[in-house]
């Protein structure tokens, strides 16, 4: 069954684009129409989001028929059939653009996170995501991620202390965040602290970081900081991260990198709904 705040998600994202009705489908299709259609793949993709798309459907009318041809993390050829759908006309007809745009943009997403994964293939290190999602679309984005084959980082600010350059000045210095931090939580739970100046590095080590997140570095910087690091905390790079710097990024030893463009920047990838018969 779906967590019922993805199904408000839906059921939100229904009521915006509806809204008082559909005036074009409720005047030239009949109530008691039936019909049927299918989402076809335009592109090659990593399909991600099949069970939303259904859900959009369900939430207009329980009784539709739903069948799924392809799986989450299917890598998609142009041509596929990803899923068939039947019932009410109208329903179908209404629930189209919406089931598409989750289609579209959660496979977007993992088709990009399946490119980056396989720039990293035989390094070490783990490529995660950021806080950067669409406001309300968060769990379906990181979702999508995870079926990309990368990671989530933190889901919010409520399961991951990240000590950050405005709560370093907020305390006063990273001595100070860490030693509250410390003091605050329990001891189950890792703290990571950015760093975008070497010294700070150097501090953040002294105070005991559990992570520390070298954040906009460049190459030489970096390579230098893993070797004061050296091993003593796991290290994140982050900042201006794109595909064609994966690679560099990784041989300089760094544990993880972290990218907001895994979700703010996927291009929505290109799926078309069809009907094949109607009344």
């Amino acid at each position: 069954m779906m967590d019922m705040s993805i199904v408000a998600v839906i059921e939100n994202a229904l009521k915006e684009d509806i809204g008082t009705g559909d005036i074009t489908t409720d005047t030239l299709v009949s109530e008691s129409a039936e019909g049927r259609g299918y989402v076809i793949a335009k592109e090659a993709l990593v399909l991600a989001g099949i069970d939303v798309a259904g859900q959009v459907f369900k939430c207009l009318d329980p009784e539709v028929t739903f069948t799924a041809l392809c799986r989450d993390g299917d890598r998609v050829e142009p041509g596929t059939r990803v899923f068939e759908i039947g019932g009410r006309l109208r329903v179908l007809l209404k629930g189209e653009r919406t089931a598409l745009n989750f289609l579209q943009h959660l496979s977007g997403i993992a088709t990009q996170a399946r490119s980056w994964v396989e720039a990293l293939r035989g390094t070490r290190v783990r490529l995660v995501d950021t806080r950067k999602t669409t406001p309300g679309l968060r769990m379906l984005e990181k979702y999508a991620v995870r079926v990309g084959g990368a990671c989530n980082h933190r889901i919010g600010l409520f399961d991951g202390v990240l000590i950050k350059d405005n709560h370093i000045v907020a305390c006063g210095g990273i001595a100070e965040a860490v030693r509250r931090a410390r003091a605050g939580v329990h001891h189950l739970v890792r703290i990571e602290v950015e760093a975008s100046t070497l010294p700070e590095v150097d501090e953040a080590l002294a105070a005991g970081a559990d992570v520390i997140m070298l954040d906009n570095m460049d190459l030489p910087q970096i390579s230098e900081a893993v070797a004061r690091i050296n091993g003593r905390a796991t290290v994140e790079v982050s900042g201006s991260v794109a595909r064609d710097r994966l690679r560099e990024l990784a041989e300089t030893g760094v544990d993880i990198i972290s990218a907001g463009r895994l979700t703010h920047s996927a291009r929505a990838v290109d799926l078309s709904m069809r009907i094949e018969s109607g009344a």
